[in-house]
């Protein structure tokens, strides 16, 4: 039986690189790989950055140098077993603002792969599909933002851009009712790695609890299953952490964005400092 530290330990050796986005750039700076990407930006780090007080902030303000000038937000995700324990306060020091705690769960996809004939059972009127037309994108991030309050741009793109380049690494699920979307959520294989990751789990209000996001959950597990992914991973909300425990995913760490948003660029010319 694997337990929550071997999870973890696998966690860190697979899973730090990140994803990279249509139209992303990807370089190194010391032990963080920066993704520059038309919009937004992200950075992921080893467990452990190996710095600490003023190497540590220098390294901290060298990413706000590198995409203030380009107008980028920028992502740091912080687990809760990272080292060195100040990064989250010197990331508040330095104007990023922390964002609502997951839980990191992680387990054996074949415990969320039901047999065939055992899906998990659906409201009535209720369909899920797979999506493979990239012109769905917007359609899903819209869901994501009626569920979370927020839309987000770069998801559209991302989404889009794996759809039409790289289909065999993403598995989209959508449930139905209607024609309307009521849930979505979508499964990255890595390849090369032992993981699949859940992303993007988002349900409307009015049919949670009715059995959709678990039926979303089954069908990305067995397919990562089929994929030769033997683990699954996903960041957990507090609506969604109770079911996957439930299904057999075990919490290993915590996970906790960190954003900063450049300020405005001086205005320049007729309307700005220089203008009459």
């Amino acid at each position: 039986m694997i337990d929550a530290a071997e999870l973890r330990d696998a966690y860190d050796r697979q899973l730090r690189s990140g994803l990279d986005g249509p139209d992303t750039v990807r370089d190194q700076d010391g032990p963080l790989i920066r993704h520059t990407g038309e919009s937004s930006g992200f950075v992921n780090a080893p467990r452990d950055l190996g710095l600490r007080g003023a190497e540590l902030d220098e390294l901290i303000h060298r990413q706000l140098r590198h995409f203030a000038p380009r107008s980028r937000r920028l992502e740091w995700k912080v687990r809760g077993h990272d080292l060195p324990a100040e990064l989250p306060e010197r990331l508040r020091a330095a104007g990023f603002t922390a964002q609502p705690t997951t839980t990191v769960l992680a387990g054996r996809s074949e415990l969320l792969a039901p047999p065939p004939g055992r899906e998990p059972a659906l409201p009535a009127g209720v369909t899920v599909r797979r999506l493979t037309d990239p012109a769905e994108a917007d359609r899903i991030a819209a869901l994501e933002a009626a569920v979370w309050g927020e839309y987000h741009q770069s998801l559209a793109d991302f989404l889009h851009g794996q759809l039409t380049d790289h289909p065999e690494g993403i598995a989209v699920l959508a449930a139905e009712s209607g024609g309307q979307l009521i849930s979505t959520g979508w499964l990255v294989l890595r390849p090369g790695s032992d993981f699949g990751a859940l992303l993007g789990g988002a349900t409307l209000a009015e049919w949670r609890g009715r059995g959709v996001y678990q039926a979303l959950v089954a069908q990305r597990a067995r397919i990562a299953h089929a994929c030769g992914h033997r683990y699954l991973q996903v960041d957990a909300s507090e609506h969604s952490a109770p079911i996957l425990r439930r299904l057999g995913l075990i919490p290993i760490t915590t996970s906790t964005r960190y954003i900063w948003t450049p300020p405005p660029l001086p205005r320049t010319g007729e309307d700005g400092p220089t203008g009459a």
